[in-house]
């Protein structure tokens, strides 16, 4: 399946010249993936809902200050291809091209839908991500906010005083309330009605109940869920529903599964490629080849490598934090660290892995979700 059988001419567009103000208001009311940016007539980058909630940017600000670069996609590029090009851009939305003319726009859901029928051949606990950030529901607006900028995240499970799910808060959640609350104070000096903002429990935001899914669960009925609900993840929950946070499982997380690979070489995903410097990916699948030798019982199917850069800088160098995720025939296994230019927080990172790994034991192997998934691509 090509990207000429699911992409869609309907998009939303922007001039780089357009106030951030207005760009708000546009995801406000019409709910974009995200919004194509263009510069007198020509294809400028994306501009997507996180990175809106992830910036202090006055809404008197051009467009352009937050558009983000995203490789055009052409028409008939592979399916397969075009969900790794959108998890590595960390993008929901993309152009698709037809020669030198803009075709339309391929999204999350596209593809999504396109291969909806063919993702009972996995279940939730492959894939979800067991890693997750929380936050409380008596926590600030504010803190919510810091957690969503410092992780790079697009929502927060929100937990009781006794730790158990209480409700979700996501980036949407924010920018709906920070647009609602704009049109209802007007267009004066508001910094001191954003302080306020900032210092509302979280439980005055927050969707309750959250939506979950068990790991038992199909990832085509627990995508079905999303797609129904026009939402990007769920809370993994126990079949028992007792409230404990497991996880959550993301569009974003069954993309990076349609990437999968038969090859004999480790199959590695980068998002934010654009944040390496020195390193490249033959770099990286090196190092964490070098790690998984080590444990001849360990097999490492996948690995996702996620940079996301802080504002902080030391003599010009900005911080990157770094976080390298394994789905190996031990179950997942990660690590995450902090350093000034990404080679350094890589290299923080995968020491933070090796020693997680040295951690491990007890898991039984489970090769049969990859065999499984690959026969039902190369049916599309």
């Amino acid at each position: 399946m090509d990207i000429a059988d699911i992409a869609t001419p309907d998009f939303i567009e922007v001039d780089v010249n357009e106030r951030l103000g207005k760009v708000r208001s546009i995801f406000e009311r019409e709910n974009p993936k995200g919004i194509i940016v263009v510069d007198d007539g020509e294809y400028a980058g994306v501009i997507g809902e996180k990175q809106l909630i992830n910036s202090h940017v006055e809404d008197n600000t051009k467009a352009s200050a937050l558009t983000k670069a995203v490789p055009k996609i052409d028409r008939n590029e592979d399916v397969r291809e075009v969900a790794r090009m959108l998890v590595e851009g960390d993008t929901k939305v993309a152009p698709v091209y037809e020669g030198k003319e803009q075709y339309g726009v391929v999204t999350q859901n596209d593809i999504l839908e396109a291969v909806l029928e063919n993702l009972d051949a996995l279940t939730v606990e492959q894939i979800y991500t067991e890693d997750v950030v929380t936050i409380g529901e008596r926590d600030r607006l504010g803190q919510a906010i810091n957690q969503l900028r410092e992780h790079g995240i697009s929502r927060l499970p929100v937990t009781n005083g006794d730790g158990r799910l209480a409700g979700v808060l996501t980036t949407y959640d924010l920018v709906e309330f920070m647009v609602r609350d704009e049109g209802r104070q007007g267009k004066q000096d508001r910094r001191g009605d954003t302080d306020r903002m900032l210092d509302l429990p979280v439980y005055d935001l927050m969707t309750s109940p959250a939506l979950t899914a068990t790991p038992e669960e199909s990832v085509r009925d627990a995508v079905s869920r999303m797609l129904e609900n026009d939402i990007a993840g769920l809370v993994v929950t126990p079949k028992d529903d007792d409230g404990e946070v497991l996880g959550v499982l993301t569009k974003t997380d069954v993309l990076r599964a349609l990437t999968f690979t038969e090859e004999e070489q480790m199959d590695v995903q980068v998002t934010n490629i654009g944040l390496l410097e020195t390193l490249g990916r033959a770099d990286i699948v090196s190092a964490i080849t070098e790690v998984a030798n080590k444990y001849q019982r360990m097999n490492v199917h996948h690995a996702h490598v996620r940079f996301h850069e802080h504002k902080e800088k030391l003599r010009g160098t900005p911080l990157i934090q770094c976080q390298i995720r394994l789905r190996t025939s031990h179950g997942q296994l990660a690590g995450s660290g902090e350093g000034y230019g990404s080679e350094h927080a890589f290299h923080v990172a995968l020491d933070k892995l090796e020693r997680n790994v040295l951690e491990v034991k007890g898991f039984e192997a489970d090769e049969r979700y990859r065999g499984q998934l690959l026969r039902k691509l190369n049916e599309l």
